[in-house]
């Protein structure tokens, strides 16, 4: 639990000891390039929202473990394969971040819980086909072997490929106190963030800027967008859904979760260039060695840390309407910007 803790934690000044999280995280750290007075108030929200994650995990990975189920001794290897990368040491931000938006209107986790283990089996979807030979062609993921280096490439395949089909199965699960429209919706919006104009059109464009000397900022932040912000946005707006949220409020955490959304892959991009194997659970290095487009490669690592905290700073501001039943929400971001992995 201690390591899980850590990988949100910026590893920079340390501000003392701090009981927020009892025996399970102790010791947090000021982030770069704030002031000790803001560095300190920074740290009491990333501890509520390492708080908030910490309380969701438990439920969150009960209910994926519970999801496992090989009905036949046919299809226990594909079950080995799924099981192998979705009950992994994932930091599960996602769902947590649909919970925390189900709650801010009303909800309760339950009403939320299939969707954010939906949430959670896509992300690991694009997790293993991204580790591909023929994507990224990565060897280690969160701390271990990726999925085809065990299984081969063809059984990691079709692993993602079941998963992202069992994320719908899993929605369907949803409370039938929840209404259908509701229910509908959030099919809508996780189909939408999973194809062509969400995480597969993010990838085809990730893909096609390797190597390329000429990718623009904009570019750059239209892949960020649609690689990784738009699963966070998702995750937001379908737990805002399922909680009873109208179209406005809707809208409005969507915007929300889109600048998080982006602040995470660019510290993303910044741990790669900063951080060691060991510590990321991923092969460090690797953005700059394929010459991939990321932040810190066309604006440095500096700006590129302001521009994380500025977008959350931005995030933030747009959830001022809700007081403190943001909380939560506000906390999780600001725990996107500290993490180390």
């Amino acid at each position: 639990m201690e390591a899980f803790v850590s990988g949100y934690l910026a590893a920079t000044k340390r501000v003392g000891q701090s009981s927020f999280c009892g025996d399970r995280a102790r010791t947090y750290r000021e982030p770069v390039s704030r002031s000790k007075r803001h560095g300190v108030k920074m740290v009491t929200e990333v501890a509520v929202g390492i708080n908030y994650v910490l309380e969701k995990k438990g439920l969150i990975d009960k209910a994926l473990e519970e999801s496992i189920d090989a009905r036949s001794p046919y299809t226990r290897k594909i079950w080995d394969g799924i099981a192998y990368s979705l009950l992994g040491d994932g930091k599960r931000i996602r769902p947590a971040l649909c919970l925390a938006a189900c709650e801010l209107f009303g909800g309760s986790a339950e009403d939320a819980i299939p969707t954010a283990c939906a949430l959670e089996m896509i992300h690991t979807m694009s997790l293993i086909h991204d580790d591909l030979p023929c994507m990224d062609n990565d060897d280690l993921r969160r701390g271990k072997p990726t999925n085809h280096k065990v299984f081969g490439e063809d059984m990691a395949l079709l692993a993602g490929d079941a998963l992202l089909a069992y994320a719908f199965e899993m929605i369907s699960k949803t409370p039938k106190s929840i209404s259908a429209d509701r229910v509908v919706e959030v099919l809508r919006i996780v189909s939408h963030c999973s194809g062509a104009e969400g995480l597969v059109g993010g990838q085809v464009m990730d893909l096609e800027q390797e190597g390329n000397p000429n990718c623009t900022v904009e570019t750059l932040r239209w892949i960020h967008v649609h690689k990784t912000a738009v699963l966070l946005k998702a995750s937001v707006t379908s737990g805002a859904v399922i909680g009873g949220a109208n179209k406005d409020d809707v809208a409005r955490l969507g915007d929300f979760a889109e600048k998080i959304g982006l602040a995470f892959q660019i510290r993303d991009d910044v741990l790669d260039e900063t951080q060691t194997s060991e510590v990321l659970g991923k092969t460090a290095g690797k953005d700059a060695a394929v010459y991939k487009a990321t932040y810190p490669r066309l604006l440095g690592l500096a700006e590129s840390r302001n521009q994380a905290t500025q977008l959350v700073t931005e995030a933030k501001q747009i959830l001022e309407k809700y007081g403190e039943r943001s909380a939560t929400l506000n906390s999780l971001a600001d725990l996107i910007i500290s993490r180390e992995k």
